[in-house]
């Protein structure tokens, strides 16, 4: 197994079969940012045993795969919209709803836990940056590759190249990679501290939701989305 594994792009393991991601989960593997790195690079950063993340892939493959939509066959307008109205509009709920709890849990507890304050400050400009972010896929990009597929020609495109557009994208999906690494890290994994009351667990639990939906997310875009929209433009 290690043979056939070790050398795959991480991203495109998961593009494969959806499920796989729980086990880059389990181990730490950034598949969605990091997608393009290769297991055998990957595990090697994080010095992880590529021996045991093979081992747990392939009892992960042993299982029946869950029933899930093969995005590498659906048309891009379906991957577009599940996209805008499964990630995007989790992030307009889930947004506003962590501005709230960082910023209270910050003014309860700071005192005792410095690093809310930075988690507060990170997560409000993640915020910020995201909701830009998706705003310009709306607008701009999406609409562009929902044309893309429909016309026999290509589409006038006001960012001149999709190949420049999507770079854009990327660079932003990395720099929100970095941002959550770094919230994971001020909480110690989203750890419950001693004491902590119901609001301050509320917070540290849609952390770790935001983190895990991001994931999936950056994944469907960066390893699905943009490559075959780059291929179907050259065909155009």
């Amino acid at each position: 197994m290690i043979g056939e594994l070790d050398q795959q792009m991480v991203g495109r393991l998961v593009a494969e079969r959806p499920s796989r991601s729980r086990v880059f989960e389990r181990w730490g593997i950034d598949y969605c940012c990091a997608g393009k790195k290769r297991l055998a690079e990957s595990c090697a950063a994080l010095s992880i045993d590529l021996d045991a993340v093979c081992t747990d892939l392939e009892q992960e493959a042993a299982e029946p795969a869950p029933d899930q939509t093969d995005w590498n066959a659906a048309p891009l307008s379906a991957l577009v919209d599940h996209i805008v109205s499964t990630h995007h509009a989790y992030l307009r709920e889930a947004l506003p709803r962590l501005s709230f709890l960082t910023t209270k849990v910050r003014d309860a507890h700071g005192q005792r836990h410095p690093e809310l304050e930075q988690v507060a400050s990170i997560f409000a400009e993640f915020r910020e940056d995201m909701e830009t972010h998706a705003t310009k896929e709306e607008q701009v990009l999406f609409p562009y590759i929902t044309a893309l597929e429909k016309s026999a020609e290509l589409p006038s495109f006001p960012c001149g190249s999709i190949h420049r557009a999507i770079q854009i994208m990327e660079s932003e999906h990395e720099e929100a990679g970095d941002a959550l690494a770094e919230l994971n890290r001020l909480t110690k994994g989203y750890a419950i501290p001693s004491g902590a009351c119901a609001t301050y667990r509320a917070m540290l639990d849609a952390l770790n939701e935001l983190e895990v939906d991001t994931h999936k997310h950056v994944h469907k875009e960066n390893s699905i989305l943009f490559p075959r929209a780059e291929a179907f433009e050259l065909t155009r």
